[in-house]
């Protein structure tokens, strides 16, 4: 079986976002695993339009040509870990909004999830856990945050330093969130691809 191929989705579409100097440090981080391959996903490259289909494309597919396209782009993969911004104690309109125009790509595959903010995205990412369980993903329970005193060490308008002056506090969190995320990738693309039921039926 082919490695599983993991996405990091950045959330925020913002001029002035942070989340360029944590996606950056999060991809040579996760580019130093061996159980997967990755690859940064920008939202600000898909210019997707409001959802506005007669349905999820788990009814009917989809007619917008940026949709379909998003949708494609979505169903490379065989996992996910969301860099999260926190917007009123939830996730961004983008995010939430490319979610919603796909459905099926998304379905029996991992997430992961990294935030950052004051409480490191704490909130958001529980919404955003309920959103994907929705979709029929599996979240899995390790996350990293990035917030307080680590949040305004790296911050821009803080001390802006670089990520690895946090590594100390926030490494080993990161460690568990690749070794479950490398582990339900691996299982669940396994039973995608009919394995699981062509060992069980040995």
């Amino acid at each position: 079986m082919s490695k599983p191929k993991i996405a990091i989705i950045i959330s925020s579409t913002r001029a002035t976002r942070f989340a360029d100097k944590p996606a950056q440090w999060l991809l040579a981080k996760a580019k130093e695993r061996t159980e997967f391959d990755v690859e940064l996903v920008d939202l600000r490259d898909f210019d997707l339009p409001f959802f506005d289909e007669v349905a999820s494309n788990m009814w009917a597919p989809s007619q917008d040509p940026k949709a379909i396209a998003w949708q494609k782009k979505v169903g490379e993969f065989d996992g996910y870990i969301f860099l999260v911004a926190e917007y009123n104690r939830s996730i961004t309109a983008a995010l939430k909004n490319a979610l919603d125009q796909a459905y099926v790509e998304w379905t029996k595959k991992p997430a992961a999830y990294v935030g950052y903010g004051s409480v490191g995205a704490a909130r958001a990412i529980e919404q955003l856990r309920l959103i994907n369980i929705e979709l029929q993903m599996v979240p899995v329970r390790h996350g990293v945050h990035i917030g307080g005193s680590e949040f305004f060490t790296v911050w821009g308008g803080g001390k802006n330093e670089p990520m690895e002056a946090i590594e100390p506090a926030i490494g080993p969190s990161l460690k568990d969130l690749f070794d479950n995320l490398a582990w339900w990738a691996g299982a669940t693309k396994a039973a995608r691809d009919g394995k699981i039921e062509a060992i069980a039926a040995e």
